[in-house]
């Protein structure tokens, strides 16, 4: 006998939930992309992608995910042979560096494992570059392995304060729309995102919103191509230059439907949703790791965390019996400890990650940590007490 029969929930941090409301949003049939209504909806949604990422810059869509962002940003900043510095707090970090360096970009990679940026390094390699050869700072806000959340602020003071005209880009695949994020007040010059995460769309679609500093430094890049300047979709006169040939038609009217729960809701209690959330789940493993040294949560520093995905540690092999227990007796399937492992743990079976981002609520995040603590003690998994309590505590503000 199973208890999984029921609706299952998928705590693993993207594709995120779906909301029914955006499901239903494109249960339609094919529509007509050079004329009717199509354009007049599409055109509505750009000033609502301003408003979460809380930016007046440009924004380009692109079909594809967020590598396929990556490569955007890294064609319209970038010319062969041209110097990046690269912040990595985990394995998209490093995932970035690494589409910057097969366009043939110099990459200079600041590695901080999967710890929380280290600025006196960065504000030294900066000052280090005395004839400003880098051209562009990249870092993620929220890594999704490492769940490492980055101050951007504090990088653009850095910048200000090194006199280095190199522009800021920022990485918020796993934050936007879940972690606080200012893009002009913050000054970030190209933002990267993808649907299928906070946007609480499928996956599909990345997104570029950039500067008029960034898009003047885009006019020499000597990447950019035809399909991945982001100036013609930015400024597209005709629907269809948009996405650069047919648009994916049902993917924006979910999007459109994603926007408008973000705009009922508001960004700020969005934001506070997510707080509450991912501090319900650390209330848990820290009760839980009282009991069991093994168990613990990958950022020791709750100011260093993201709120969108928890990344911890079981110890081998027992994040790997856990994600496999809660997936076929209860019906929640947890992340995998994606780019975490150790010498002794070579595979990564001591590590898991808990999503909370998007359409996500209390019964869905206290109900995971039940059901995870279930499992726990259905494989002789030691912990210690009061994790649930802890956790509805938090919840319950």
């Amino acid at each position: 006998m199973s208890l999984a029969n029921g609706v299952p929930y998928r705590a693993i941090p993207g594709p995120s939930v779906l909301p029914e409301r955006v499901l239903r949003a494109m249960q339609r049939s094919a529509p007509d992309i050079y004329g009717g209504p199509l354009p007049e909806m599409v055109a509505s949604l750009w000033p609502d992608l301003r408003r979460v990422a809380l930016t007046d810059g440009h924004i380009a869509p692109y079909i594809g995910n967020g590598h396929a962002g990556w490569e955007a940003a890294n064609t319209n900043l970038f010319s062969r042979g041209d110097r990046a510095l690269v912040l990595a707090t985990g394995r998209f970090g490093l995932g970035w560096a690494a589409s910057a360096r097969d366009l043939g970009i110099a990459v200079e990679l600041l590695d901080f494992g999967a710890g929380p940026v280290d600025l006196d390094r960065v504000e030294a390699a900066l000052r280090a570059d005395r004839g400003h050869g880098l051209r562009a700072l990249l870092t993620t806000q929220v890594d999704t392995a490492s769940s490492v959340r980055t101050d951007v602020p504090a990088l653009r003071r850095i910048l200000d304060g090194a006199g280095h005209p190199a522009l800021l880009a920022v990485d918020c695949i796993a934050s936007l729309g879940c972690d606080e994020y200012r893009m002009d007040d913050w000054g970030v010059d190209v933002t990267v995102a993808a649907s299928q995460k906070g946007l609480m769309t499928p996956p599909g679609m990345a997104f570029l919103w950039f500067s008029d500093r960034a898009l003047a430094a885009s006019r020499d890049a000597g990447l950019r191509t035809p399909y991945w300047s982001w100036a013609p979709r930015a400024a597209a006169a005709e629907f269809w230059r948009l996405f650069a040939g047919t648009a994916p038609t049902h993917h924006l009217y979910a999007l459109r439907a994603a926007l408008d729960m973000l705009a009922d809701e508001g960004l700020p209690a969005v934001w506070a949703r997510h707080e509450r959330l991912a501090r319900a789940v650390w209330a848990a493993f820290d009760a839980w790791g009282q009991g069991n040294p093994a168990i613990g949560l990958t950022v020791a520093d709750p100011a260093h965390r993201g709120r969108s995905v928890t990344a911890a540690r079981l110890g081998a092999p027992h994040a790997t019996r856990l994600r496999a227990w809660t997936e076929a007796e209860a019906g929640v399937t947890l992340g995998i400890g994606l780019g975490q492992s150790t010498p002794e743990d070579p595979d990564g079976d001591g590590f898991l990650r808990v999503a909370h981002m998007g359409h996500v609520n209390a019964h869905m995040t206290l109900g995971a940590l039940a059901v995870m603590q279930a499992g726990m003690g259905a494989l002789g998994i030691p912990f210690g007490p009061g994790a649930l309590d802890a956790a509805a505590a938090v919840a319950s503000g």
